[in-house]
């Protein structure tokens, strides 16, 4: 296809019935709307609803011990809504009171481009189900996937996290995702790409690894621009046995990607 997916990368803009992306707590501006579909029998609840308003920590700052800061321990326990990005992360480019926040239980397409075909997590790791959170500016979203927005200019990022049996067999899962995605690293000139691999490592076992999306009229020669600014991108995330992909639509270059990436992974 020519030209690029709604800036993130994984999503090919057209219309959608059904495509395939960590929770800090801040005071919101204005209030953002957060709706929770509750997971399945046996999944661990969290309460449904608009959620209070929370601390005024900055969105890059994790406390002191808690789970998933770098350099803590492996995240421990089930994934949670608490381990997902929140909107404050996307402040001052997105103004978070224009940010919905939806999350979901189960599977489903989690980000797989046009480069690699549309696929679940499922069909990919073979694991159980995993949390979806779609962060959007509008409430209208797809009826199949409230984590999608109706109208692709409207999602400001998805993610999706869950959670290995191991740190080890969470290593093997997000190298699988990360070479799925590396793919998109070469593309016919005309058709959106992804920039080279960046990896942050603040500690063994907590990694993420990020690629910006590139659109195809910056494509002339079959990979991304080394000159030019990304809008938006890719992160393969991992913090011990806890794991996930997030998709940022929103347009940020390289120093804004790497914020939003490094909250992420201090969250999960």
């Amino acid at each position: 296809m020519n030209g690029a997916p709604p800036a993130g990368g994984g999503r090919v803009v057209r219309p959608r019935s059904a495509v395939a992306a960590l929770v800090a707590a801040a005071v919101l501006g204005l209030a953002t709307g957060r709706f929770v579909l509750p997971p399945p029998a046996g999944a661990s609840a969290h309460p449904a609803g608009r959620s209070a308003p929370a601390a005024t920590a900055p969105a890059s700052a994790s406390p002191t011990g808690a789970p998933g800061a770098p350099g803590a321990p492996g995240a421990p326990g089930p994934v949670t809504t608490a381990n997902l990005l929140d909107p404050v992360a996307f402040r001052p480019e997105v103004a978070t009171g224009r940010i919905h926040v939806t999350d979901r239980y189960g599977d489903g397409i989690y980000a797989n481009p046009a480069c690699t075909g549309e696929k679940t997590l499922t069909q990919t790791l073979g694991g159980p189900g995993a949390r979806f959170r779609g962060l959007t500016t509008s409430l209208r979203t797809d009826p199949d996937d409230p984590t999608w927005a109706a109208d692709p200019v409207d999602q400001v990022a998805r993610e999706v996290a869950a959670e290995a049996p191991s740190p080890s067999l969470a290593q093997e899962f997000t190298e699988r995702l990360l070479r799925e995605q590396v793919s998109c690293q070469e593309q016919p000139p005309g058709h959106w790409v992804y920039g080279r691999t960046t990896t942050v490592r603040p500690a063994p076992d907590v990694t993420a690894s990020w690629m910006g999306t590139y659109e195809g009229l910056l494509n002339t020669t079959g990979r991304a621009p080394e000159v030019e600014e990304p809008c938006g991108g890719i992160a393969v995330l991992r913090n011990g046995s806890h794991y996930g992909v997030l998709e940022v639509h929103a347009c940020l270059g390289t120093a804004a990607m790497d914020r939003v990436v490094r909250t992420a992974l201090s969250q999960l």
